[in-house]
C-alpha cells in the first residue's frame, strides 16, 4: 500500500505530506482545491509522461516522493530483484524529480533508474482509474491477460514450447530468406578463411613475437649490459677474486675464533652461488643474437597479424575464435538442405506439441469466462444493471502460418462485449459511450479483477460520474467492497461514497503571499458530517442536510458492520 506521499513545488502544490491507511480513503474538497493534482502527482510517480508545466511557476524543480509498502511474495520484489534494485523490509521508496528545463530524474530505493524501469515497477504498484482514462479494462489488447488473471492459467510449458519453434522458426527463415545473399555470405566467409588459415597463426603468437623484437631490437644494449656485468665479477682484481680472498681470511680467522665458523659457511655459500651465476652471464653473452633478418622477419609477420586484427578481432585469440565461428557457420550454409529438412521435421512435431498446449490453455479459458460472465453480471445486478448483457468473446487467431497463428498468449483472441439495453447488440466495451454506465461497468469489472491483479493500491478519480441516487449508493458500497483489505484512494463528488470513507481527506486551497497554497487536512468525525452535508446541499449547510448526512454515515457503518460479518 501506499504508506506516505510527499509532493513539492508541483502545480499549485508548494509543499504537502499526506500520510495514507489501509482501507478507503477519499479525497474532497471545491472544485480547482488540488484533488486531481494530486492524483496526477501520483500518476508521475508511477511513471507517467511529465511536463515542464507541472513545475510551480518560479521554481527549478518539482519533488514527488512515495513510500509503498508489499506484502513479501507480491511479484514487484522479484521484477525490482531482476532490475538489480535492492528492496529491504518489502519498502519501495519512488521519488521522480521534473527539472522546468524538462529534465526527469527517476529513483527507485535510491538507486537511478529509467522512466521505463520506474513506469515497470509503479504500474505493478498503483492502478489510477480516472473519469475519461479506462486503461487496461477498455483496451481490447489487455482483455485475453485479465482473462488468465482471473482463471490462473498456467502458461509455462505452452510458452517454454513455442520459444523453443520460434527459435527454430528464425533458422529455418534465415536459411530460406534470400538465395542471393546467402551465396554472397558463402563466399565472404571462403575467403575470410582462407585469408586467416593462410597466415597459420599460432596461439599467443603476437605476444611472443613482441617480446622477441624488443628483445632483437635492444641486442647491443643487452650484450653491453651483460658483457659489463660479467667482467665486473671474473677475472684477476675483479668482483668473485675479492670474495675469495675474503673467503681464505676468514677460514684462517675461525681456526682462531670458533664464533666466526657460521660467517665463513655464510660467505662460502655465498661464493659459490656468484660463481654459478657468474657462468650463467657469460652463457647468456654469448647467446645474444644479433639478426637483424630474424627481426625484419618479425616485423613483417606482425604487420600481417595486425592486418588480420583490424579485420576479425583484438587479439590472435580472437581471430582464431572467429574463423571457428564462421567456418562452423558456412559448414551450416553448405549443408543448409539436410538441415532445412532436420528443422522442418523437428518444427512440424514442435508445432503440434504448441497447438496441443494452446488448445488446453483456450479451454481453461473459455471455462473460467463463463465463471466470470455470471460474476459481472452479479455485480452488474447489484449496480442496477439489471438489463445488461456481458459476454467474453474467445476466438481463435485464423491463419495458415503458425508462427502468426499461434502467439507468446496462445492462439486466442479475447474481447469484452457488453449491451447495456434490452434489445440492442452486444458491443465491444470500448465503444459503449455513457459516462454513467461506464462507471458503474468499469467499477463492475475492477471489483472482480482488484483482488486478481497484486496491486498494493486503487485509485479511482471522479469515475462516480455521472450518478445519483440508488446507483450513487451501490457504487459507494462496491468501492468501499474493493478497499476492504486492501486500499483504495478515491476522489469523489459522491456524499454516499464520502460517507463510506474509512479516512476522509479534505482538500482546500488558500492565498498567502500572492500565491495559491494547497492544504491537505484529515477530518474528525464532526468535520466529515458538515463535508457531508456541504457535499449535499452544494452551497449551504443546513440542519437538514447534516441530518441527511448522519443517516448517510450511519448507513454506511451499518454496511461495514453487515461486511465484517459476513
Amino acid at each position: 500500500m501506499l504508506e506516505e506521499l510527499t509532493i513539492k513545488n508541483f502545480a499549485i502544490i508548494d509543499e504537502i505530506t499526506i500520510p495514507f491507511e489501509k482501507g478507503l480513503t477519499v479525497l474532497t474538497g471545491e472544485t480547482g482545491a488540488g484533488k486531481s493534482i494530486i492524483i496526477d502527482a501520483i500518476g508521475l510517480l508511477l511513471g507517467g509522461r511529465g511536463s515542464v508545466e507541472f513545475v510551480r511557476y518560479g521554481e527549478k524543480r518539482a519533488e514527488i516522493e512515495g513510500l509503498f509498502i508489499v506484502e513479501k511474495k507480491h511479484p514487484v520484489i522479484k521484477k525490482a530483484n531482476e532490475l538489480g534494485i535492492e528492496v529491504e523490509e518489502q519498502m519501495f521508496i519512488l521519488r521522480r524529480d521534473l527539472t522546468a528545463h524538462g529534465k526527469s530524474i527517476c529513483r527507485i530505493n535510491g538507486k537511478l533508474v529509467t522512466l521505463g524501469i520506474l513506469r515497470e515497477i509503479g504500474q505493478t504498484l498503483v492502478d489510477i482509474h480516472g473519469q475519461h482514462e479506462h486503461q487496461a479494462l477498455m483496451q481490447g489488447e489487455h482483455h485475453l491477460s485479465m482473462v488468465d488473471y482471473f482463471a490462473k492459467t498456467d502458461t509455462a510449458e505452452y510458452q517454454s514450447l513455442y520459444r523453443e519453434a520460434m527459435t527454430l522458426q528464425k533458422k529455418l527463415n534465415e536459411f530460406t530468406y534470400n538465395e542471393q545473399e546467402i551465396a554472397q555470405k558463402i563466399d565472404l566467409y571462403q575467403y575470410q578463411l582462407k585469408e586467416i588459415e593462410s597466415a597459420k597463426l599460432m596461439p599467443d603468437e603476437d605476444n611472443q613475437l613482441f617480446a622477441e623484437r624488443h628483445k632483437l631490437a635492444n641486442s647491443e644494449k643487452l650484450f653491453s649490459l651483460l658483457q659489463d656485468s660479467y667482467q665486473s665479477l671474473y677475472g684477476e682484481g675483479k668482483g668473485l677474486d675479492f670474495v675469495s680472498n675474503t673467503l681464505s681470511n676468514l677460514e684462517i680467522a675461525a681456526t682462531i675464533d670458533k664464533d666466526l665458523q657460521s660467517l665463513f659457511e655464510q660467505i662460502s655459500n655465498s661464493f659459490y652461488l656468484i660463481e654459478e651465476a657468474t657462468f650463467s652471464l657469460r652463457d647468456h653473452v654469448e647467446g645474444v643474437d644479433f639478426d637483424p633478418e630474424r627481426l625484419t622477419f618479425i616485423e613483417t609477420r606482425l604487420n600481417e597479424i595486425q592486418q588480420l586484427k583490424r579485420k576479425y578481432g583484438q587479439t590472435v585469440e580472437e581471430i582464431l575464435e572467429y574463423s571457428a565461428r564462421i567456418e562452423e557457420e558456412l559448414d551450416s550454409i553448405l549443408h543448409k538442405d539436410d538441415q532445412i529438412d532436420e528443422i522442418k521435421l523437428k518444427l512440424d512435431t514442435l508445432w503440434l506439441d504448441v497447438k496441443v498446449e494452446a488448445e488446453a490453455i483456450s479451454e481453461v479459458r473459455k471455462q473460467a469466462s463463463k465463471d466470470l460472465v455470471k460474476a459481472i453480471h452479479e455485480q452488474l445486478q447489484e449496480l442496477y444493471m439489471q438489463k445488461t448483457q456481458f459476454e467474453v468473446r474467445i476466438e481463435e487467431r485464423q491463419s495458415q502460418n503458425f508462427s502468426q497463428k499461434f502467439q507468446k498468449d496462445g492462439m486466442d483472441q479475447v474481447e469484452f462485449f457488453i449491451s447495456t439495453n434490452q434489445g440492442e447488440p452486444m458491443k465491444p466495451l470500448a465503444k459503449v459511450a455513457s459516462g454513467g454506465e461506464i462507471s458503474r461497468i468499469m467499477l463492475a469489472i475492477k471489483t472482480i479483477f482488484s483482488s486478481h491483479q497484486g496491486l498494493t493500491s486503487v485509485i479511482f478519480d471522479e469515475v462516480d460520474t455521472g450518478v445519483s441516487g440508488r446507483v450513487a449508493q451501490a457504487i459507494a458500497e462496491k468501492i468501499y467492497g474493493i478497499s476492504v483489505g486492501s486500499q483504495v484512494l478515491c476522489i469523489t463528488h459522491l456524499p454516499q461514497v464520502a460517507a463510506m470513507a474509512d479516512t476522509h481527506l479534505y482538500i482546500s486551497k488558500h492565498e498567502a503571499k500572492n500565491r495559491v497554497h494547497t492544504k491537505v487536512e484529515s477530518l474528525s468525525a464532526n468535520e466529515k458530517t458538515n463535508e457531508i452535508a456541504r457535499m449535499i446541499s452544494g452551497v449551504e449547510v443546513t440542519d437538514l442536510t447534516k441530518k441527511h448526512a448522519e443517516e448517510l454515515l450511519e448507513l454506511a457503518r451499518k454496511h461495514k458492520i453487515a461486511n465484517m460479518k459476513s
